[in-house]
This record gives C-alpha cells, sequence and structure tokens, in this order.
C-alpha cells in the first residue's frame, strides 16, 4: 500500500476512570481528523499511551477505531510490548478488523541490542497478519535502530515501513533502497516544514490530535509551495506542545483534548493533572492558536 503524502495523526486515547474506552470520544476524535485531512491514522502510539492500556479495553479501542475509520483512511495500531507472545495477543485481538498495519518497537523494560530487535521483527513480521511498521523511538526503548540492522528487516516482506525522527536514518534508507516498497514517516515535529522542503513529505505525530485545525492550514500551505506559511502554523503547534511542557504533558493533552469535545482521560493514570493556572493556560493557548 502507498502512502499518500500529508500529515498522519498519533490518535489520542480516551478512557474512563476505570481504564475503559469512551467511545463516542473515540469516534468523535478520528472524525475530527478526518475532517481535518489528516492523511492516516495511528491508534495507540506514544500519544495513545498504548503501553498503559489493559487488554480487554485495548481489545474494544481496536475494534472501534477499526469500525469508525472504515477505510476511509490508511489505519495503523500499535502493538508495543515486552515479548513477542504477549505482541501476538494484541495481533490477534486486530483479527477480522480493517487495519493497514501494526506498529512496533523494540520490546521495552529488557533493553535490545541489535541482534535481539532483528530476531524480535522478523519473527513478528513471520507471524503476523497484518503489515509490520517499525518505530524507532529509542527515547523510551533504551535501543535506537540503524542502518545495518535495516539492511535486514527491509529486505522483510512483510516489514512496510518505519515511522523515525532520525532524519539521517530516512535519507540513508532512500539513497541505499529507492525501489524499495517500504514506507517512511517522519516523527521530527520541530523540523517538518523543512522536511517537506527535502521531499520528506509524510509527517506523524501525537500534537495533530489537539491541533487539527493548524494541521491541515499547515500541509494546505506546505501543498501550495507556502513554507512560510506553514512554518506560521507549525510554530502554533510547537507553542502548545511547549507549553504543554511546563505543565505536566499529558494531563495537559487530556484538557486540550477535552476543550475538543472528547471526553475522556488520555494520559496514563499515575499522572496528576494540571494546576488550575496549567489549565487556564491550555485554554489561553488553544484560543491563541485558533482551535478553540
Amino acid at each position: 500500500m502507498a502512502l499518500k503524502k500529508g500529515f498522519y495523526t498519533a490518535l489520542g486515547t480516551p478512557l474512563d476512570e476505570n481504564g475503559n474506552l469512551v467511545e463516542a470520544s473515540l469516534r468523535k476524535h478520528i472524525n475530527q481528523q478526518i475532517d481535518a485531512g489528516a492523511s492516516g491514522l495511528l491508534l495507540m502510539g506514544s500519544m495513545g499511551i498504548e503501553a498503559f492500556i489493559k487488554l480487554d479495553a485495548y481489545k474494544d479501542i481496536v475494534r472501534v477505531g477499526a469500525e469508525e475509520n472504515n477505510g476511509r483512511l490508511p489505519f495503523f495500531v500499535g502493538a508495543m510490548d515486552t515479548s513477542i507472545v504477549k505482541v501476538m495477543e494484541k495481533i490477534d485481538a486486530m483479527k477480522g478488523l480493517k487495519i493497514d498495519g501494526v506498529v512496533l518497537t523494540a520490546p521495552f523494560y529488557g533493553a535490545a541490542n541489535d541482534e535481539t530487535a532483528t530476531t524480535w521483527f522478523t519473527t513478528i513480521a513471520d507471524k503476523s497478519p497484518f503489515p509490520i511498521y517499525l518505530y524507532d523511538l529509542a527515547v523510551a526503548v533504551k535501543y535506537k535502530l540503524t542502518m545495518p540492522v535495516m539492511d535486514t528487516l527491509i529486505k522483510h516482506p512483510n516489514i512496510k515501513g518505519i515511522k523515525t525522527a532520525d532524519w539521517e536514518l530516512i535519507h540513508a534508507i532512500g539513497r541505499k533502497y529507492p525501489d524499495a516498497n517500504f514506507e517512511c514517516l517522519y516523527s521530527g515535529l520541530d523540523s517538518f516544514d523543512y522536511a517537506n522542503m527535502m521531499g520528506i513529505d509524510k509527517n506523524l505525530d501525537g500534537m495533530f490530535a489537539c491541533t487539527p485545525k493548524n494541521g491541515r492550514k499547515m500541509y494546505d500551505c506546505i501543498n501550495a509551495g507556502d513554507f512560510k506559511g506553514a512554518r506560521k502554523y507549525l510554530d502554533n503547534i510547537l507553542l502548545l506542545r511547549d507549553t504543554m511542557l511546563k505543565y505536566r504533558l499529558m494531563s495537559c493533552f487530556t484538557i486540550c483534548m477535552n476543550l475538543l469535545g472528547c471526553e475522556g482521560n488520555f494520559h496514563q493514570d499515575y499522572i496528576l493533572m494540571p494546576t488550575d493556572e496549567g489549565v487556564a493556560k491550555m485554554k489561553e493557548t488553544m484560543q491563541a492558536i485558533g482551535e478553540l
């Protein structure tokens, strides 16, 4: 499946106080992104707190997400975990659904090396009925995908792409394997405008989840060749992100999503809510950048 250029949104996951899906909220969130012109959706990535979701809720989230998207956009699902059998348990929950790919980091908790990462990805790719997309997330899993490992993984017929913030890795893959059936989605949010100027035109990030209006306007500018205008809207997204970082990133994400009309908790259950000052600042910033 060839992916079109544009922004790909790592969706948030709305949960209630017991960790169960808030179904209407997820459906609304998906439609907000489709209406905003997203090119594809990632359900339960990092912003979607996949690693913190209980298994019975995971199954509901996949079912509802796939049902609501209904093939309208390329639809990917995160299945990150600590063992192959646990990943396969999650992939089993996707059977019969309209899923375009499973997104995987290297295993976390037990740090991987080149040998174990290669075994991990190729074994799961052998077993999975869905295409596998690599998630290069060294900050969380303490392992960085490198070109020598990619030389093996990119040749696997069921490994179809990578999400990475490593500009140089994307460049190396493109130069060495220009004709490979392999997609590179760039996740270096701060340089999305320059990446598009250099032809890296598939960009994936969780901040699009709470900035659908700015995401659309930024890519409207990019498509028109107006990179100065694109920078303006990217700066809006970065302003919101940097403000969220000052007042507890993930629980601020909950506040932003709630302000967009998507109910539920979008953060891990052990993270405190922002202070009253933080809540007020989220609303003020969302208004300033035109999301409200």
